[in-house]
């Protein structure tokens, strides 16, 4: 398997020599109508719903889905972190955003097969912009917000924005983010029937709907908003709504606890954007910490002008940031590490350990009871990138093993 993958960059450099719009629709659009044809065009038998935004998409669409469910629709999830169809659970732990056509074809035409009628889809902005979802017959669209994030592939926010739009220009339903400073743009590019939601105003809100959730911080209060306008949109009761939203525990990745017995707590998350880890690093900041830890990197061949954002973030919120590798790939470590330190204006809370198992070890071996040790940037992923080959990886066994080491 990592031989394909290894074997496969050349293929994605050749394609980014070529102009974007004519790799799009010469390369990516003619394969995804062959896949939506060889597949019998499965979606226009399926109700599917959309989720996309730069934060938040896999546990909104993951709570969704779980809504679903309770209610007693068949209901099946296509997501970052697993395909869930019936019993059988697909996990997806390298970097995968919305699958290639023909795997999500195929995933489509399993589902219709299977007798399934609701779809919840992770939607992704390269997937929009290369017609990886082209045939998904959209019902709902729903997105979590739109921030600084991929500017390395869609080079404007402005762009950027307009391919997270495509999801909402072909839905009955288009449930948008009243918070978000994308709402006004975005609710004058969406079509069909607009639903907002939002903490204090929008139609859904923590005023009009109540309800008790385990996860953590306001973000994810958001994301709660957004699932349950969903579900109010397929009319489902509000008793289930609510009792789905306070049983859910959350996504493997998406602040999840690593155990321990020494009185102090360790949360692997995703956050990999500057809104993601302000988010995260604010919601653990609630839980009152006697000092907060922070560990993360920066991929590389990814967008250079979020480093040193990252850096500020963490220097303002944690008060110890070690910054390490996050899917390097053939940029330098150092070189990385350096750009989100320079956005750290405490550099005496910076310290830099290229090695992430090391930089793990670091943080255990000085964390004490009633600390707070967050890991971000990899989350569900089971994969890391040095030069063009992947290697395996997981956060929460490199953290299970520096706990080992704690004395």
């Amino acid at each position: 398997m990592w031989a394909k993958i290894k074997n496969c960059h050349w293929v994605c450099g050749l394609r980014r020599l070529l102009p974007e719009n004519l790799v799009n629709y010469f390369y990516h659009l003619p394969k995804a109508v062959l896949a939506v044809l060889y597949y019998g065009y499965p979606a226009r038998n399926l109700k599917v719903i959309g989720v996309t935004g730069t934060d938040g998409k896999t546990t909104t669409s993951t709570l969704i889905y779980q809504i679903l469910k309770n209610a007693g629709l068949k209901t099946a999830l296509i997501s970052t972190v697993s395909a869930k169809i019936g019993s059988k659970d697909l996990a997806i732990g390298l970097h995968v955003t919305s699958p290639n056509p023909w795997e999500l074809q195929r995933l489509l035409k399993l589902i219709k097969d299977k007798g399934f009628k609701y779809v919840v889809l992770e939607s992704t902005s390269h997937g929009l912009k290369q017609f990886r979802l082209l045939g998904c017959n959209f019902k709902i669209g729903v997105l979590t917000n739109v921030t600084h994030e991929h500017l390395d592939y869609h080079k404007t926010y402005s762009a950027y924005l307009k391919a997270k739009a495509k999801l909402f220009q072909n839905t009955q339903f288009s449930i948008l983010n009243k918070d978000d400073s994308s709402f006004n743009k975005m609710e004058k590019l969406a079509r069909g029937k607009i639903i907002t939601y939002g903490l204090k105003t929008g139609d859904y809100n923590l005023k009009n709907f109540t309800f008790k959730t385990n996860l953590p911080g306001n973000y994810n209060l958001s994301n709660c908003l957004a699932a349950l306008s969903a579900a109010k949109t397929l009319e489902i009761k509000e008793q289930i709504i609510r009792q789905a939203i306070s049983e859910f525990k959350g996504v493997v990745g998406r602040m999840e606890q690593i155990k321990n017995k020494f009185g102090f707590k360790v949360f692997v998350d995703f956050a990999h954007t500057p809104n993601g880890l302000k988010n995260a690093l604010l919601a653990l900041k609630q839980m009152r910490p006697r000092k907060l830890i922070a560990v993360f990197g920066a991929a590389g061949l990814r967008d250079k002008t979020k480093r040193p954002i990252m850096g500020k973030i963490a220097g303002q919120l944690a008060d110890q940031v070690i910054l390490t590798a996050e899917d390097p790939r053939t940029e330098d470590v150092q070189q990385i590490m350096d750009q989100i330190a320079s956005g750290c204006q405490k550099k005496n809370r910076v310290i830099k350990e290229p090695d992430r198992q090391k930089a793990i070890d670091l943080a255990i071996s000085l964390v004490k009871k009633g600390d707070i040790v967050g890991i971000f940037g990899k989350g569900h992923e089971r994969s890391m990138c040095f030069g063009t080959t992947e290697y395996p990886w997981s956060d929460q066994k490199a953290a299970a093993k520096a706990l080992k080491k704690k004395k």
